[in-house]
């Protein structure tokens, strides 16, 4: 497994500035959130920008995988809006336009996944209602991505329609487990939701993990802490991925506190570093 960070949690310079700075600390992968600031897939300049990632990466050497979880890239006063669950056809419609924007990036860096959640539901509609808007957003998304030959890896967010690993599996069982559908797993929201021990959670999914976040955090409470700060297990977290099949990155996913990045990136460093080399997860 690599070491990895979020362009989520870096703030107040360039994140292309940041990526020879990662890359000296240890860090091998990048989670790119697209945004404003780092890659916006609607910008009139998009060539440009991902060529210039594509630059930084290749000279980092460093590996990637795209996020689409910014908070307000489509909608600037409503956070995360709009989402596969959102009542408005045509909102949902804005955000599978996004996902298909964000694999045909992917795509062009060569991205291990593009994930994504299923997004909070804000109307009254029923469980089934919201289950057929994910569904069918989802399926959508899911073809362009095996057309691409991108994988999509869903993350079970606390909150969310969808989120226990739980429910991720009955929506992958609901679309027939399309081969490029897999799963992003957060161990904070392990932690959160109760999903110990985190090797019987993960044991199903073996072969199936696409993506990791990294961060701290307490039972029932969906705040991400930095590492040390909560109750999760780093070391039996990481052998249960192991186990699991997962060899990608272990993206650090600490957006408040980005505005102190890099001491958090070298914190993180110094705690993940001796936990993922190979004779420890052995």
């Amino acid at each position: 497994m690599l070491l990895g960070y979020s362009t989520n949690s870096i703030g107040d310079i360039d994140p292309l500035d940041a990526v020879p700075i990662l890359r000296e600390l240890g860090y091998g992968s990048l989670a790119i959130t697209l945004d404003h600031h780092t890659i916006d897939p609607f910008a009139g300049d998009l060539p440009a920008r991902v060529a210039r990632w594509r630059k930084a990466l290749a000279e980092g050497g460093m590996a990637c995988v795209i996020e689409t979880g910014a908070r307000h890239l489509l909608d600037p006063a409503v956070k995360h809006e709009p989402t596969l669950v959102s009542s408005d056809p045509a909102a949902r419609a804005r955000r599978v336009d996004f996902t298909r924007r964000a694999i045909d990036v992917a795509a062009d860096l060569g991205a291990g996944c593009v994930s994504l959640w299923s997004g909070i539901g804000r109307d009254a509609a029923s469980l089934e209602t919201f289950g057929n808007r994910l569904a069918d957003g989802l399926a959508e998304i899911v073809a362009h991505a095996a057309r691409t030959g991108v994988v999509v890896a869903f993350e079970p967010e606390p909150g969310m329609v969808i989120d226990t690993l739980a429910r991720a599996a009955t929506l992958f069982d609901r679309l027939g487990r399309p081969d490029h559908l897999r799963l992003t797993v957060d161990v904070g929201h392990m932690e959160c939701m109760g999903e110990w021990p985190y090797a019987a959670y993960l044991h199903p999914w073996h072969g199936m993990i696409a993506n990791v976040h990294v961060d701290d955090m307490l039972a029932c409470r969906h705040e991400h802490l930095p590492l040390g700060s909560g109750d999760v297990d780093f070391s039996a977290a990481f052998a249960a991925l192991a186990a699991a099949g997962y060899r990608g990155g272990l993206h650090v996913e600490l957006p408040r506190q980005s505005h102190r990045w890099l001491e958090t990136a070298r914190q993180s460093a110094a705690v993940l570093a001796p936990l993922i080399h190979p004779e420890s997860i052995a």
